[in-house]
């Protein structure tokens, strides 16, 4: 009888256990009873002392970075001393923005839900404010002014206005009416008094309302004018660091108890994410649901050639999406990506501003623009890759022929075919192309990584490293079952420079505690006695394989 009971009681308390389980969020708002949450208290704090400031602001982030969890934060966190109404333009029904009639009553109703509906600011009375808002004949921003204006000064508390979704309006002039209406009450604010408005209006998007320099239609021209530059200026860093990552984890660990180093996966998952929010919560979801809970360098490698995989994904869509619909932001994130084009991150033109409020682009440590994560990096890669012509670019076999017995990538065999496709193409290596360049070292990278991709493509993981510590830059790492592989990559200047490579490289190697690269050299000598066959040589107690690759003119 005894072990009955307890066999039940473990049953009931492990059924307890499953039902209230948390698990990683991807897809919606994240809720902290529901879902491991990175503490982002600091951050939100920011958001706390601009509300306590009267400021207005814009919560101005790429998709999936946490602008609506943000917003709740502030619903959840500051109803003691704000009414906080939270709104949504997430509709944009034609109907509700055809005029001013018809967007006024669109307002008053997303209060009056707010008000009937939303937990923390369930109110009859204000609900009723608002329903009988709604009746008056023939509206006008005018009315609605008065109204808010009415509200304000009858409400016990300052008002705090959240307004999610509004991308989706920008391009409409009644939103931009609206703004306006906002910027001038805010102006006459000192002179009517603080509640003559709203205390705080905080605005969530994409795009840059502040600025409005962009117009969201690609195929219109860009405008410059603003109704909104009353937007107070804030420095805020919503990525996750590797020390807030941690705090996500070591909330799950209490949780199974698996025992595996929190701060070196915490490391190694900001390596491919750069602590975008999304990504990272994608990471950890695929290890604990899909990869048997491996929480280790390994497993995290593998979540993310899952998550490249993945081409549902909404945020892998939008990239190709606003690539293709953007052609200068396809020219810029090419040159970028793939080119190794120097180019500033605080330029102010229109490519470089729409891949920063995209997140597609982040500063390197000398303000040069870089792709924002590696995962980006490898995403917009294959973009560019799968348009060069299979014809052009052939690995010569199966991924089989280029592994060892261990598993491991033979990279010194993946070195020697690469010679032997580019030694049959070489012939129009010399010619430009339709900007006048000849074969430079970019070109001669995309044609590596290209022959390089179909061999580990699903298994091994590959990134230029933008900058070292000491200014220098690594062309290619290339992990692949647990091991990593250097590989510098240059065009043949002489002697001097092939040594300059090799300490380059040697140091690279040093850095990382590995004892072997590579060094892949492109020459256009017409005297090929230079040229020797791909071999190991020792340099500064680094083994590395030297391959020249004849691309001269015959």
């Amino acid at each position: 009888m005894r072990n009955t009971k307890l066999f039940v009681t473990f049953a009931a308390n492990k059924l307890k256990f499953l039902t209230m389980a948390k698990r990683f969020n991807t897809a919606v708002t994240c809720n902290p009873d529901l879902h491991y949450m990175v503490d982002t208290t600091n951050k939100m704090n920011v958001f706390e002392r601009l509300i306590d400031d009267k400021c207005y602001f814009t919560i101005t982030r790429a998709r999936q970075f946490g602008k609506t969890s943000s917003l709740k934060w502030i619903y959840n966190n500051l109803n003691s001393k704000y009414l906080v109404v939270s709104i949504s333009f997430e509709d944009t029904e034609n109907e509700n923005w055809v005029s001013n009639e018809t967007f006024y009553r669109y307002f008053c109703n997303n209060l009056v839900n707010a008000f009937k509906e939303d937990e923390l600011t369930k109110n009859v009375e204000n609900e009723k404010f608002w329903n009988d808002a709604m009746q008056v004949d023939k509206p006008n921003f005018d009315m609605l002014s008065s109204k808010i204006t009415e509200f304000c000064k009858k409400s016990p508390k300052p008002i705090v206005l959240l307004i999610d979704e509004v991308d989706k309006s920008l391009d409409n002039q009644l939103f931009l009416t609206f703004l306006s209406m906002l910027r001038k009450k805010y102006i006459d604010r000192d002179k009517r008094g603080y509640n003559s408005t709203f205390w705080s209006v905080v605005l969530a998007s994409v795009y840059d309302i502040k600025n409005l320099k962009v117009k969201l239609r690609p195929d219109e021209e860009h405008q410059y004018n603003s109704p909104w530059n009353v937007a107070a200026d804030y420095d805020l860093d919503m990525t996750f660091n590797p020390q807030e990552i941690s705090t996500m984890l070591v909330d799950y660990e209490n949780d199974y108890h698996i025992g595996f180093d929190i701060k070196e996966i915490s490391e190694e998952i900001y390596k491919y994410t750069s602590g975008y929010p999304v990504l990272v919560s994608w990471i950890c979801k695929e290890i604990d649901e899909n990869l048997g809970k491996d929480w280790s360098k390994d497993g995290v490698l593998k979540a993310v050639n899952k998550m490249l995989k993945n081409n549902e994904a909404r945020i892998f869509k939008d990239i190709i999406k606003n690539i293709e619909a953007y052609p200068e932001l396809k020219k810029l994130l090419k040159a970028v990506s793939l080119e190794n084009f120097k180019v500033s991150y605080y330029a102010d033109n229109f490519p470089i501003e729409i891949a920063r409020q995209f997140s597609y682009i982040k500063p390197d440590k000398k303000s040069y623009a870089q792709i924002h994560n590696l995962i980006f990096q490898q995403r917009i890669n294959n973009y560019y890759y799968v348009q060069q012509s299979l014809s052009t670019i052939d690995n010569n076999g199966m991924q089989s022929v280029y592994l060892t017995k261990q598993g491991d990538l033979n990279m010194e065999l993946i070195i020697r075919r690469f010679n032997d496709l580019m030694k049959k193409r070489r012939k129009s290596y010399d010619q430009e192309d339709e900007n006048g360049r000849t074969f430079i070292e970019r070109e001669g990278r995309f044609m590596f990584i290209c022959f390089l991709k179909p061999i580990i493509n699903g298994s091994g993981f590959y990134y230029s490293e933008p900058e070292n510590d000491d200014g220098s830059r690594m062309d290619l790492v290339v992990t692949y079952n647990s091991k990593e592989y250097v590989i510098e990559l240059k065009i043949w200047h002489g002697t001097e420079y092939e040594i300059s490579g090799r300490e380059q490289l040697s140091g690279y190697l040093a850095q990382r505690g590995l004892s072997e690269g590579y060094l892949v050299t492109f020459s256009f000598l017409k005297n090929k006695s230079e040229q020797e066959d791909p071999k190991w040589i020792q340099y500064d107690g680094k083994r590395i394989y030297e391959a020249v690759i004849e691309c001269g003119r015959e």
